[in-house]
């Protein structure tokens, strides 16, 4: 039975919660968070140990694994500190919002034999992965095109669009890794912004929606769309198009009810609200990769460097708006 520490009691860390307790191979052994009735709740919840403090975690030498799902600014530290104390590592995305803290981080544990496995969840959605294994085997031929959308039902708090890092370093990091999964390495980014005039984006000089375009090393364009609002619900969808077709992953309702009528044809329920609802099964199937990998004694399907390329093409596109041009990348 592997013993996990879990670093975080915020909603994501309820959602690990669940998936490392709903494992027959893990066990929660702690969790921790700076709030100590919320590491207690959780806690409390599935009969683990609790502290404010993640110290108490890497010092219990029963501890195996950790999983960090704590704020963004802190994922670093807890990544240097879990490997130095010799514990396997998931950390959700992104590892860090500034590339000279990452490089940092990895300068320090890469002589320590580093198991570090990144949370990029929707390369574990069975539908996305479903169609990189079928381009895999050649269903499409030669892919040329793949289009990514990912609309947030509703925009975040103006206090967290703060704090965020930004729309490409927060939310299309997502895509950008899974443009990577589908693609292989990016070698070139163009981006554009809008804040749809609403103050709220103005004054944190963030972004409602932003357009993506890339080119992949094989020659394969990728364009990404991204909206913080979508009157429709959660919209993610994935396409593939190749020389002998494609292949497109669309969004899930609850159901797969459609109605047909003289006022309407083919429609459908409500897309799923929000994350929660949508990755669950991403989510379960990610930590079953992780235990999977310690159990194999193999790295991780997707690690340190993975987070490293999504940060890269982030910042190419940043620079791509502050510049109004294509940006040529290596590391991506």
């Amino acid at each position: 039975m592997l013993r996990v520490a879990l670093f975080g009691a915020g909603r994501i860390g309820q959602v690990h919660a669940r998936s490392i307790t709903e494992h027959g191979e893990a066990q929660l052994a702690w969790v921790c968070d700076p709030i100590e009735q919320a590491a207690t709740t959780l806690a409390g919840r599935h009969g683990s140990r609790a502290s404010a403090d993640p110290q108490d975690a890497l010092e219990d030498a029963s501890v195996d694994a950790v999983l960090v799902a704590s704020s963004t600014a802190t994922h670093t530290d807890l990544i240097r500190r879990s490997v130095l104390a010799g514990k396997k590592v998931l950390c959700e995305k992104p590892i860090d919002l500034d590339m000279g803290r990452i490089d940092a981080c990895w300068n320090d544990i890469a002589g320590h034999a580093p198991f570090v496995m990144l949370g990029f969840n929707r390369r574990f959605d069975p539908s996305f992965r479903e169609v990189r294994e079928r381009v895999a085997a050649g269903e499409i031929g030669a892919v040329r095109a793949v289009r990514i959308t990912s609309r947030d039902p509703q925009p975040p708090p103006a206090a967290y669009l703060g704090v965020s890092g930004g729309m490409f370093r927060d939310m299309t990091v997502h895509d950008f890794d899974m443009a990577r999964f589908q693609l292989g390495d990016i070698v070139e980014v163009q981006a554009m912004t809008s804040t749809n005039g609403l103050e709220m984006f103005e004054a944190a000089k963030d972004h409602a929606q932003a357009i993506v375009v890339m080119r992949a090393a094989s020659g394969a364009l990728c364009t990404i769309v991204n909206s913080r609002s979508c009157a429709y619900g959660y919209d993610q969808r994935l396409e593939a198009f190749g020389d002998l077709g494609s292949l497109e992953a669309g969004n899930m309702t609850a159901t797969t009810v459609r109605s047909f009528s003289a006022k309407e044809t083919e429609a459908a329920g409500p897309v799923l609200d929000f994350f929660l609802e949508r990755y669950t099964p991403a989510y379960k199937a990610e930590f079953a990769e992780f235990m999977t990998a310690i159990r194999e004694d193999r790295e991780p399907s997707v690690g340190f460097g993975d987070g490293r390329a999504a940060l890269v093409l982030a910042e190419a596109a940043i620079e791509s708006v502050a510049t109004g041009k294509a940006v040529r990348v290596t590391g991506g």
